[in-house]
């Protein structure tokens, strides 16, 4: 099957967001199988990292726009500790389910497409980027241009649980605290230190108050160091904190706040960097109607679609906080995203790639 043969060649080259040599080799093969079908295809430079993977298959009507990455967290050899292997209808292996497989049912969605050449779908580009899993600090900026010149984008990161679309992610920052001291030693002159570890957890306490998890905004202090011998009060402490929010009025309130914290010991003083990396992916009207007009399609196809949220980012974040429609999740169905259980569900590929055709059809219908 086709379709089953080009996935695992997406999945036997090792991408690692870490490898440049790596992600460029892959980035060859989807170049050379998407001008096989037809498309205009660039290589956009992504410095220390890959370079990025932009074709557009022409057609009739505003553009569409399918978004994704190539890039893992997997090393290059950790396919030898987890091969690709079918067990029970799930195809496991590094990277299948986050997000290979989702760039192969999107090829397959085009190559069906280009069998009806007296119906012409619209405009799609595709996008497929080589440093989501690292920040898309690379990559950023083509992704809202490109977004910007489409009429939709759909993210083909894999579906929630049941194959359900992501119609709102959370925003994603991350905060670093360096906090400074006065160092003493901690017998002879404790008193003429100040502790930057015990300030750090006033701190702490001050980054717990502002998590909420019933509107959920999570404040996580992740990392902490800080000091140098037991005997020494300690000069200096650091933390590094994770905050999500689901929306841009809450990381406004949020960085104000964080950005206003106060020494409260004497003789300590804050340092602050860092801030929201990935706006939220809100679940607004435009959103809401993309999905209404997605789900209207896959009922064409014998199924109910439903629609959920999700708390890590995806470069969906980007587009919608851009103000283009934005559906994510329309991978296809599977478990295990970064862990060694990877694997998604070999009958649902050939359906999401109908899917998104169809869908691609509708949209370009659409006035």
């Amino acid at each position: 099957m086709w379709l089953r043969r080009w996935l695992e060649t997406l999945v036997r080259h090792e991408s690692p967001s870490t490898n440049r040599l790596a992600v460029n080799r892959l980035g060859d093969e989807i170049a050379r199988q998407l001008e096989a079908l037809g498309a205009a295809v660039d290589r956009l430079p992504g410095g220390e990292r890959g370079d990025h993977v932009r074709a557009v298959f022409e057609g009739d009507g505003p553009q569409i726009l399918f978004l994704g990455h190539f890039d893992t967290v997997w090393d290059v050899g950790q396919l030898a500790k987890m091969p690709l292997r079918e067990d029970g209808g799930r195809l496991y292996g590094p990277g299948v389910f986050d997000m290979k497989a989702g760039i192969a049912v999107s090829t397959l969605a085009m190559r069906a497409l280009g069998r009806f050449p007296e119906s012409p779908p619209p405009r799609v580009a595709m996008l497929w980027t080589t440093d989501e899993e690292v920040g898309s600090v690379t990559s950023r900026a083509a992704i809202e241009a490109e977004a910007r010149r489409s009429r939709a984008v759909l993210v083909i990161e894999p579906s929630l649980a049941g194959g359900a679309m992501k119609t709102s992610r959370k925003g994603c920052g991350e905060f670093e605290l360096t906090v400074r001291g006065v160092a003493a030693h901690a017998g002879l002159d404790p008193g003429k230190g100040a502790s930057a570890i015990h300030e750090l957890a006033h701190q702490i306490v001050a980054f717990e108050a502002l998590q909420d998890l019933d509107r959920g905004i999570s404040v996580n202090v992740g990392v902490v160091s800080g000091g140098s011998r037991p005997n020494v009060v300690a000069e200096q402490a650091h933390a590094r904190i994770d905050v999500r929010v689901p929306s841009l009025a809450d990381a406004a309130r949020i960085e104000s706040a964080v950005r206003a914290l106060q020494p409260c010991l004497p003789g300590t003083s804050l340092e602050i960097r860092g801030g929201f990396d990935r706006p939220p992916l809100e679940r607004s009207a435009a959103v809401v109607q993309l999905f209404e007009t997605a789900r209207e399609v896959s009922r064409t196809l014998g199924r109910e679609l439903r629609e959920g949220a999700a708390g890590g980012g995806s470069d969906g974040n980007f587009t919608a906080a851009a103000g283009v429609p934005t559906l994510d999740g329309l991978g296809p169905q599977g478990d295990g995203a970064h862990a060694t259980h990877e694997h998604v569900m070999l009958d649902d590929l050939p359906w999401r790639a109908a899917f998104l055709a169809a869908l691609v059809r509708r949209l370009g219908a659409l006035k």
